[in-house]
């Protein structure tokens, strides 16, 4: 049993080795840009909406309130990259329904890939939204003891998110794989199912986790107070 699509090697390109990770990331993001571009092709004003462009604008609307709720006002800027976090993420494991698609989320490189983007992100809405000064105070807060911890905070949130999104895509991939052999006709339907669940909530927490430490880092660091007129 391959417990990782690195060790599938699919075909070689100029003498580069290209695995099953890659390949199937290639898929993914082909299959979301022929998606989008075929529910984007007609939004016009004056085109009624069908039910596909319908859907997508329900799944938009839908981050972009869990994003507001999160960041506590307006973050359009959020809605980019923890949306496309969130798609990447839920094709991924959608598309388990397509025999022998390997998700790249089920390899440890891939989640390395997307908690290292979230931990480049963090210092880079941080600096946009507070100036490369004010975000660097955030890492002396409430004192400049708490450097180090802060600094070591920051590296360990990247990790953790690479081996929870790993730890679960891969367990369902393992316990599949354990029920195939003992009942090759029932259970794999059953497991396929919970999968495809539990592939959708792991993109939401992904995306969510990231969207909250992006906030947390342009939130300002003192946010103003309202006061009573009292008589």
């Amino acid at each position: 049993m391959t417990l990782s699509p690195d060790d599938m090697i699919m075909f070689v390109v100029w003498g580069i080795p290209i695995n099953a990770t890659v390949f199937y990331t290639w898929i993914v993001m082909g299959v979301l840009t022929v998606a989008s571009m075929l529910l984007t092709r007609n939004l016009r004003a004056d085109v009624p909406p069908n039910r596909w462009r319908t859907a997508l604008e329900v799944i938009v609307q839908g981050i972009q309130s869990q994003i507001e709720e999160i960041a506590g006002g307006p973050s359009r800027h959020l809605l980019y990259f923890a949306g496309t976090l969130f798609l990447f993420v839920a094709v991924s494991n959608l598309l388990l329904v397509i025999p022998g698609f390997e998700p790249p989320t089920s390899s440890l490189s891939t989640t390395t890939a997307l908690a290292l983007s979230v931990l480049v992100a963090v210092p880079l809405f941080g600096i946009t939204s507070r100036g490369l000064g004010g975000y660097l105070k955030t890492y002396l807060e409430p004192s400049f003891i708490m450097l180090p911890f802060n600094i070591i905070s920051e590296f360990s949130r990247g990790i953790s998110l690479a081996i929870r999104l790993y730890g679960n895509i891969m367990s369902g991939a393992v316990i599949a794989a354990i029920l195939l052999t003992v009942a090759p006709f029932f259970f794999p339907v059953v497991m396929d199912l919970l999968g495809l669940l539990t592939g959708m909530i792991q993109a939401y927490i992904f995306a969510i986790l990231a969207t909250v430490y992006i906030s947390s880092a342009t939130a300002p660091s003192n946010p103003p107070t309202t006061q009573e007129n009292t008589p």
